[in-house]
């Protein structure tokens, strides 16, 4: 005979509460893990993209492309304020605010993994001429086959960038060769090699050093040996009119993992330059 529903539902209230509890909590040997953390926490950066566009529920599980929540705008606003580092006032004003709304407003703007304009930024330690130096690592995803790869565009070591000075046009114009020099058979080539470090102003004004190059130079010689890798961070040109980083944040509570540490509305025109540091 069942027992009467009075008695019954001290019982069901427990077990109620008990499976709230796992849902939240896990054992792990004598210890408790809250995960409402874990599941906060950003861990992986296809974890971003399908957070950022709102692919997937606060557990990690994907929405089927032909559910309502795929995409879904009103759900990104909900989600997008918690993908900043909410410590930075440059991520955690007015211009974050302004950005979600740009982005869930008409047809939304979306991260495309595949979609070009999106560098990582190593930044390593090598061995140079005798000492370590920090030199930084820009990387693109590239489509290989049926797969894609990560591919080097560009490095950052002041050194390369010091050989290699902006000079006042006044003084580039001092450096020159006659345009008749032809005529006594470029004897008088030897006027750019007087100067080393100013040879660049011998070359066409639309000269542009290629650090790349001079980097797998070196690195070919065995004159440049790498060490370590010290920090990573993602720059994302996507989003029209907007540049934002994501930097890893690895400290308590509910705003930690790959969240954006840096904001800017930057023109689309106005990317152009910036761009030639991550893919001359």
């Amino acid at each position: 005979m069942s027992l009467p529903l009075k008695r019954c539902l001290p019982l069901i209230l427990l077990m109620v509460n008990l499976f709230s509890a796992q849902a939240q909590n896990r054992q792990l040997g004598n210890f408790v893990i809250d995960e409402t953390e874990l599941y906060a926490m950003t861990k992986q950066m296809s974890q971003f993209f399908s957070r950022f566009n709102n692919e997937e529920d606060q557990f990690g599980k994907k929405y089927h492309p032909a559910s309502e929540n795929w995409r879904n705008n009103e759900g990104r606003r909900r989600i997008l304020p918690l993908m900043f580092d909410q410590q930075n006032q440059r991520t955690a004003g007015t211009l974050r605010d302004y950005f979600v709304d740009d982005l869930t407003g008409g047809k939304g703007s979306y991260l495309e993994f595949l979609g070009g304009r999106w560098y990582a930024e190593v930044s390593s330690t090598f061995e140079f001429q005798g000492r370590q130096v920090p030199i930084s690592l820009i990387l693109m995803i590239q489509k290989s086959g049926l797969g894609s790869k990560w591919v080097l565009t560009n490095v950052y070591f002041a050194q390369f960038n010091r050989m290699f000075p902006v000079g006042e046009i006044a003084e580039k114009e001092k450096h020159f060769l006659h345009p008749m020099s032809h005529e006594l058979d470029f004897m008088n080539i030897y006027k750019a090699f007087r100067q080393p470090e100013v040879i660049e102003y011998y070359a066409s004004d639309d000269f542009q050093p290629d650090y790349l190059s001079i980097f797998f130079y070196e690195v070919k010689l065995g004159r440049m040996k790498f060490v370590r890798v010290e920090s990573l961070k993602f720059h994302f040109f996507q989003i029209p009119n907007w540049y934002f980083e994501v930097s890893w944040f690895n400290r308590p509570g509910m705003n930690s993992g790959w969240l954006i540490s840096n904001l800017m509305f930057v023109k689309e025109e106005e990317k152009k330059p910036l761009l030639k540091f991550y893919e001359p």
